[in-house]
């Protein structure tokens, strides 16, 4: 079993990057996507998506319980890619309607740490090959809200977790892989 991490700034090719190492496998993909249409770009965002995936890829639209996906989905002859990471985080940030201070201390959602906990050990016991996707947002300003500053530091501690159990990690930039690890 083979875990790897694959991570990128917005537009990077991550995803397309990811999709070559998943068709290159010859294994039945699982494609867990993890967004969600709230607009009309973001609606557009995973139009794209689709119509690129491979259409002989089962996929499963996921948004909170990556955890429960992973357990179901992967085996020895299946190949379970995530895609991505970044916004789960951010569906499980905003899983709970309430009100985030513009300074001060945030407060997540009950569900955040209970699914995070179930991901990072579902991802740890899975019992065939995993490839997720991944923003890199600490690279940039350091954001002026309390909200993006959270969202920026837990997605930066989800990274590491999850690069620190995978095989391999590869960085990539203008479409072009970097391994990282592996």
């Amino acid at each position: 079993m083979i875990r790897t991490l694959v991570l990128g700034g917005a537009r990077s090719g991550k995803s397309a990057y990811a999709e070559q190492l998943a068709a290159a496998t010859g294994k039945a993909v699982i494609y867990v996507a993890t967004a969600q249409e709230g607009d009309a770009e973001m609606a557009a965002r995973i139009a794209c998506h689709r119509q690129r995936r491979d259409r002989a890829w089962m996929t499963v639209e996921e948004p909170l319980a990556l955890g429960a996906a992973i357990a179901k989905w992967s085996g020895p002859e299946r190949l379970v890619l995530i895609d991505c990471l970044t916004a789960w985080l951010s569906n499980l940030l905003f899983a709970q309607t309430q009100i985030f201070p513009e300074v001060g201390e945030i407060i997540p959602p009950a569900c955040f740490r209970e699914e995070r906990e179930r991901f990072l050990q579902a991802l740890e016991q899975a019992a065939g090959d995993v490839i997720l996707v991944s923003n890199e947002v600490g690279m940039g300003v350091i954001p002026q809200g309390a909200l993006s500053r959270w969202f920026v530091d837990e997605a930066g501690r989800l990274n590491q977790a999850v690069a620190a159990g995978c095989e391999r990690a590869v960085w990539v930039a203008a479409g072009l892989p970097l391994m990282l690890k592996g």
